[in-house]
């Protein structure tokens, strides 16, 4: 069967005549179709067939994308549900250490300073029996005696500040056990967390990736069908399609003939001479110049008044 082409069937026997033309223009440059016929035609066509699909398709797969972003968006919130209960799991436990830590520094502040007071004590209870063991032999029994209390006394101090201190390091030894004890909690229950968390972030981006990967797959086979519809798409059928719609006929306009004026005027009938006269005519013009007017006389055939 023989092919259709433009150049065969946009002809018109008019010269000035341009619908061919137009029509092919119009079928070219009519990207937003009004008319009917234009529209029948897109409905009819192969191509526009494979637009469809590939606009079906396209349309999958921007639903597809937003499944996917809708998905996406819930894997996101349930993700901050868990950093949020790990917060607040973790801030009990953080302040129950920092709890302990305030404890453990106050009590450990108050143990050094009954430390210097009773290391203080000790060395005046020490400093008082000396001066009182120097004087036994050179003082008099009154002095003797005063020097004795005031030893005393800083023996006193000294067995006081002992008992200070001594009970302060018990206090600080009885925080430390219960620092100790929560301290091996807390590490325990925050390295129970950052397992859970590390787990489930990497849960989550796995099967993120997952998604991701499948909506690669979906897009694809998505595409393929277009591709296939593509594969479908006749040119020469399109172009046969429109041709016989709008075709203006397969014969060019007919060369614009030369049509002489005089030729198509009709000869007027031969004259009889006139009598002969006496007189002779006068003389013609020897010649002339292009364009200038030449007077025939009455005896040349196909006799005219005016020649050019």
């Amino acid at each position: 069967m023989r092919e259709l082409h433009f150049k065969d069937n946009f002809w018109n026997t008019d010269i000035t005549c341009t619908s061919g033309y137009d029509n092919i223009i119009q079928h070219l440059n009519d990207g937003r179709r009004t008319c009917k016929e234009i529209e029948d035609f897109m409905k009819a066509s192969t191509l526009k067939r494979s637009l469809d699909v590939f606009k079906l398709q396209t349309e999958n797969v921007a639903l597809s994308h937003q499944q996917l972003a809708n998905t996406i968006r819930e894997e996101a919130k349930r993700l901050e549900e868990f950093r949020e209960k790990q917060k607040e799991a973790r801030k009990k436990i953080e302040h129950q250490m920092d709890t302990l830590h305030k404890q453990r520094a106050t009590l450990y502040k108050k143990a050094m300073e009954s430390k210097k007071t009773y290391e203080q004590k000790c060395r005046d209870k020490e400093e008082a029996e000396q001066n009182m063991n120097r004087s036994a032999t050179t003082s008099n029994t009154k002095q003797q005696e005063k020097l004795f209390l005031k030893a005393q006394q800083a023996k006193n101090s000294a067995e006081e500040a002992d008992n200070i201190y001594n009970s302060n390091v018990g206090s600080m030894g009885k925080i430390r056990e219960e620092w100790l004890n929560e301290y091996i909690k807390s590490c325990e229950f925050f390295e129970n967390q950052e397992v859970e968390r590390i787990s489930t972030v990497r849960n989550t981006v796995w099967t993120h990736l997952n998604q991701l990967s499948q909506q690669c797959v979906t897009s694809d086979e998505l595409y393929e069908d277009v591709r296939k519809s593509l594969e479908q798409c006749n040119i020469q059928e399109d172009i046969e399609h429109f041709i016989n719609l709008r075709r203006t006929g397969d014969k060019p306009p007919a060369p614009v003939p030369y049509e002489n004026f005089y030729s198509n005027q009709r000869a007027p009938p031969p004259r009889q001479p006139p009598p002969v006269n006496s007189r002779r005519a006068p003389p013609l013009p020897d010649s002339n110049t292009a364009g200038d007017v030449v007077y025939s006389t009455v005896t040349e055939p196909g006799y005219s008044v005016i020649r050019y």
